[in-house]
């Protein structure tokens, strides 16, 4: 199953003789982008922080912008994947529906910590989102929020299918699951920046999962 320590290391395959280098160049830029934003991530920066020449950096990438792009996308991406491994293991088996959709959410939060720095470009990107070219944010969204929902609503669809949650549209299930239980932890803690308690959370989660049953409950007429 996979981690979020074994996706989280996961980059684009650089040119031969240049592997290495690369790789560092685009940790650079992943490091620059949580902690400066987009626009603020310049190819002098990401330079600075790898430790090399801005002709080191054009080399590898000389548009700047898909570089980026590819480090935002591959960040989704691993997050993406790290959910749908969550989602996976969690609703493979219920034994208990409440307690096993509050495990679910509680996992599902997992990733605010093991991806700190994708949740901080998510920050920037989200105050930075009007000025930034469309294509990225939507490329974004697909690839990361998009693919975790459609990962969860697969899953959901099988937990339906079994009787166990009356569902007939899973997309939408798995959208109101998400609205319902992790983003009120999310959304307060702004991504991850400010913690809550373990207290407050378990709270928010719990609330979550009991107006989520109350929809999608097995006895739920849709």
């Amino acid at each position: 199953m996979a981690t979020p320590q074994a996706t989280i290391e996961r980059l684009p395959a650089g040119p031969t003789g240049g592997d290495g280098e690369r790789r560092d160049i685009v940790r650079a830029a992943r490091t620059v982008l949580a902690r400066e934003g987009w626009r603020r991530c310049t190819a002098e920066a990401t330079a600075a922080e790898a430790g090399v020449g801005t002709n080191v950096v054009a080399r590898h990438f000389p548009d700047h912008e898909q570089l980026l792009l590819g480090v935002l996308l591959d960040s989704s991406a691993s997050v993406a994947a790290c959910l749908a491994a969550v989602a996976e293991s969690h609703l493979a088996e219920l034994t208990d529906l409440r307690a096993d959709l509050i495990a679910l959410g509680r996992a599902w939060l997992a990733p605010l910590e093991a991806f700190r720095e994708h949740f901080a470009i998510v920050r920037h990107i989200s105050a930075e989102v009007t000025t930034l070219p469309a294509e990225a944010v939507d490329k974004w969204q697909a690839t990361g929020p998009r693919q975790a929902r459609r990962e969860l609503a697969r899953r959901l669809r099988q937990v339906a299918d079994r009787g166990l949650l009356g569902i007939t549209d899973a997309d939408q299930a798995a959208e109101r699951f998400i609205l319902l239980v992790p983003s009120s932890v999310v959304q307060r803690s702004f991504h991850g920046a400010l913690p809550l308690g373990r207290q407050e959370e378990d709270a928010l989660i719990a609330d979550g999962v009991d107006d989520f049953i109350r929809l999608y409950g097995p006895t739920a007429s849709r």
